[in-house]
């Protein structure tokens, strides 16, 4: 059994309030709800309705190079009924969800389960190539939009922020993929140049099933399709994608201060939500 510190993690990204509409955007997918991951014999069906936990043992199988994390030596499947099987060179990932399950106290928090939502996208959207293709196709938008392109002459300390977190991953950016990427002031007639739009669909397209899972919720988080190339690539960690997400947020509290339980809760759930993504890419 399972015995860890509390891992909470936020299972969807959340539109805050301090997230200009801009940065929001149509693409949408189903994560399923908690209880499409519980097992279904006759007794579990009772905590499909009752959301209560009914199991009493976490483990994690292993067979034939797969993961399975089990309850009460159940395996665990996706909201489209498959067994939830991670590759045995994600066991980091295996562990992360074991976790999950056996920190659920006597009801289920559907919010402390984000490493079993993100592998169940992985297996049921993600696991065909056709897929991920549309996938991109969608999240190339955020690009258009992206977080980091879109730059403010003042106030001072804002102007300086941007110059911190965000030019670095351009200029990363343009360099690595020889690509060249606008900048703007304006919220009208914004788009990137077709070209630069190609090369990074082609290069994300590369990604695996398990990577792109990653990927995906970086872009749905950060509103940001080069923060999350970042990290998924590994030029930056989790705590740098966090404040370039957040540079717009960071200037406005250095302003204006903090707004309780918002500001805060924003801070925490953006680690969160990278967190997650980042913990999915880790390997052996």
């Amino acid at each position: 059994m399972f015995r860890a510190a509390r891992l909470i993690l936020f299972v969807r990204p959340i539109a805050r309030n301090n997230v200009s509409p801009r940065y929001l955007h149509g693409t949408r997918r189903s994560l399923g709800t908690v209880t499409d991951f519980i097992p279904k014999p006759a007794e579990e069906q009772r905590a499909n309705v009752t959301l209560k936990r009914f199991w009493k043992k976490v483990d994690v199988a292993e067979n034939n190079g797969l993961l399975t994390v089990t309850l009460d030596k159940r395996a665990l499947r996706t909201p489209e009924g498959a067994k939830l099987e991670i590759p045995n060179s994600h066991r980091l990932l295996a562990s992360l969800i074991a976790i999950e399950w056996e920190n659920q106290e006597k009801l289920i928090k559907p919010h402390a389960l984000p490493m079993t939502s993100i592998a169940s996208r992985a297996i049921d959207g993600l696991r065909d190539e056709g897929a991920r293709f549309d996938l991109v196709a969608g999240l190339i938008k955020y690009f258009d939009t992206d977080t980091i392109c879109f730059h403010e002459s003042h106030p001072p300390a804002l102007v300086q922020l941007q110059e911190e977190h965000w030019n670095p991953l351009l200029k990363w950016a343009e360099s690595k993929y020889k690509i060249k990427i606008k900048i703007f002031d304006s919220l009208l007639g914004n788009t990137q140049p077709e070209e630069t739009k190609k090369v990074l669909v082609n290069e994300v397209n590369k990604l695996g099933q398990w990577e792109m899972a990653a990927f995906e919720r970086a872009v749905l988080t950060a509103k940001s399709f080069v923060i999350a190339l970042a990290l998924v690539k590994g030029r930056i960690n989790v705590e740098q994608a966090a404040q370039a997400a957040h540079v717009e947020v960071v200037s406005q509290t250095q302003r204006w201060g903090e707004v309780e339980d918002t500001h805060d809760v924003d801070y925490y759930d953006i680690r969160r939500q990278l967190g997650s993504a980042a913990c999915v890419l880790a390997t052996n």
